[in-house]
């Protein structure tokens, strides 16, 4: 029987208290699970057992000299000890300071240097080493812990040890005299940086006690319910709605390993609730598509039926189409198609909740013509994060839904989406300049998207106010649309579009290596890189973006393009740790290519 047990945030008043409250609520209750490698096996641990272990690390912090206020770093992939560690160190009124483990060395030291964090909890040594080579990190902080068992301390660095020997040695008792207020500061997030260096958001307790207690009241979240934690705790999406929203409900959280075995995790978790950027639900669409290809004109025409029904099933359902004689068909289809693609997300989901980017419209369709409850939401770091989102009883799927209870949004006569809540950061730390930028005196904060909304109250993203391209011709269009569009085809891995004060659009596209081995061959020629400059290959992907792009304007085409094999990556320092384009970046580096691409067409 599911139950309801959600914690208001007057109730909890503070994210620690919020914790102390489940704890004495739900004791032994499932809290969290996570995969052993050494038992090769999945482990749970309940409300107590968790409350302890965070005791342990309050007891150890408390000697390390750190007064309130002072900043922490937490630089670990998803585990119960992240977690543990950030509620332990707001507890004693330390400011938590989230870093991405596949970070660049130079962007951690940035942001350590930038927040003045003393105290660093990160996985392993290796990681360590590369951070300690920039001296400024080294110097600054005052201590680092360390998580991986299997690697012995430096005995000629007396700053690092490994956890568990650090929080096995106690003080007596816990302190219980720091007195915390929902309006203190919690964390300090900082952006990706996508055009400069990272911005640090200063986000209260209130701030995300209030955004993950209205995202509640978006659906209905039980006891029972599964959360599958795959973004990395380190992204606001997750923290808030993968953290502090199951805390607040009951629910319990188990910790995806990787992405390589994140399919097989789905299958044996088998998560009621996963919340994810639409990279992830790309790659289980061009998954099952090429295994389609494989499969007999039959089984395509059957999976075809499937979709086409499904979604005149949705349409019915949501009250957008009358009931047709098709829809017989549909619990048949169901249990051949529709139930396997389910299955692979482990039989049970109830909310596939896709944020962080924008989700094709074609993969949306895919998804929910195939019974998958998939909805989109919205947000920023800015705002603890959520926005807006869709709803089971109503939900446009190609829309970002609408606004969380308490969250005010308007649109500007530019078109630009402003939000006013108790969910609105602090401000930029150290940066008054930039908070004045992007919150007005009346308190709206200018998200910088170009949003619509319709008479229901369904909100659409359109663009960015800064990264809108204007052609030549003054015609605008919105770049992030048609790369969407276009990383939709198996083919395409990524895609940047450009064109800004040109006569017309070209593109940088990165191919995925298996679908370009299919095309050399399909084509007749050598796998190789030589082979991406030919006028049959060159050809052929321009025809293909026409067909990606057939719901764009004329003037939004693709005249030419440049193909790559190597993908942008955050190592060479063309994403940003939640994997958005560096744009600048990009553009500079192949600076030499674009401008081929313009003078080869006017000559």
């Amino acid at each position: 029987m599911n139950k309801t047990d959600y914690i208001a945030p007057e109730t909890a008043k503070t994210l620690p208290g919020l914790f102390q409250i489940r704890v004495n609520r739900s004791p032994t209750s499932l809290a969290y699970g996570y995969y052993d490698d050494d038992r090769d096996d999945w482990q749970i641990i309940d409300w107590q057992q968790f409350s302890q272990r965070v005791v342990d690390i309050q007891c150890a912090l408390q000697k390390e000299n750190l007064a309130k206020g002072d900043r922490v770093a937490i630089m670990l992939r998803n585990c119960p000890e992240w977690i543990m560690f950030d509620i332990a160190a707001m507890n004693l009124g330390l400011v938590t300071v989230p870093l991405y483990t596949n970070d660049r060395p130079d962007n951690v030291a940035f942001v350590i240097n930038d927040a003045g964090v003393k105290f660093l909890l990160l996985q392993n040594l290796r990681q360590w080493k590369q951070l300690a080579e920039n001296s400024s990190i080294k110097n600054s902080l005052q201590r680092v812990v360390y998580t991986d068992l299997t690697q012995s301390d430096d005995e000629h660095d007396s700053q690092i040890i490994n956890l568990h020997i650090w929080s096995n040695s106690k003080t007596d008792t816990v302190k219980t005299d720091i007195a915390i207020q929902e309006n203190d500061l919690a964390t300090i997030v900082y952006t990706s940086g996508t055009t400069g260096k990272p911005k640090g958001v200063m986000l209260s307790h209130k701030n995300i006690l209030t955004n993950a207690y209205a995202a509640l009241q978006c659906g209905k979240f039980y006891s029972e319910d599964v959360f599958l934690s795959f973004l990395p705790l380190s992204h606001t999406l997750e923290r808030t709605a993968g953290c502090f929203l199951p805390m607040m409900s009951n629910s319990s959280v188990f910790f995806a390993r990787s992405i390589q075995q994140l399919a097989e995790d789905i299958k044996q978790v088998r998560p009621t609730i996963f919340v994810s950027v639409p990279r992830v639900y790309e790659m289980i669409y061009a998954k099952v598509i090429n295994s389609l290809e494989e499969q007999s004109k039959i089984k395509q025409l059957i999976f075809k039926l499937a979709q086409n029904i499904g979604w005149c099933k949705f349409l019915h359902s949501s009250g957008k189409a009358s009931w047709n004689i098709s829809l017989m068909l549909w619990p048949l289809l169901n249990k051949l198609v529709a139930d396997k693609i389910n299955q692979r997300l482990g039989g049970r989901l109830r909310y596939a909740i896709a944020g962080g980017a924008a989700l094709n419209n074609k993969i949306t369709k895919f998804f929910i013509s195939l019974n998958v409850p998939l909805y989109q939401g919205y947000g920023m770091t800015e705002c603890s994060p959520v926005i807006s989102v869709g709803r089971q009883d109503e939900n446009d799927p190609f829309t970002i839904g609408k606004p969380l209870p308490g969250v005010e949004v308007k649109i500007t006569e530019n078109g630009e989406l402003c939000t006013r809540s108790n969910c609105v950061m602090l401000g930029y730390y150290k940066n008054q300049q930039a908070t004045d930028e992007i919150i007005d005196e009346q308190g709206w904060l200018h998200t910088g998207d170009v949003a619509s909304m319709d008479e229901q109250g369904y909100l659409k993203i359109t663009g960015r106010i800064k990264d809108i391209i204007v052609l030549a011709s003054a015609e605008k269009i919105s770049p992030q649309d048609m790369e969407t569009a276009i990383c939709a085809d198996p083919l395409f891995e990524q895609a940047m579009v450009i064109g800004e004060g040109k006569p017309f659009l070209t593109a940088l596209l990165v191919l995925k290596a298996m679908e370009w081995q299919k095309l050399t061959t399909k084509l007749g020629l050598e796998y190789n890189n030589e082979a991406l400059r030919s006028i049959s290959v060159q050809k052929y992907i321009l025809k293909c973006l026409k067909g990606c792009l057939k719901e764009f304007p004329g003037y939004a085409q693709i005249r030419r393009v440049c193909l790559y094999l190597e993908p942008w990556s955050i190592e060479n320092g063309l994403l940003t740790p939640t994997l958005k384009t560096k744009r600048p970046q990009v553009m500079q580096i192949f600076a030499k290519d674009i401008n081929n691409m313009y003078e080869s067409l006017a000559n």
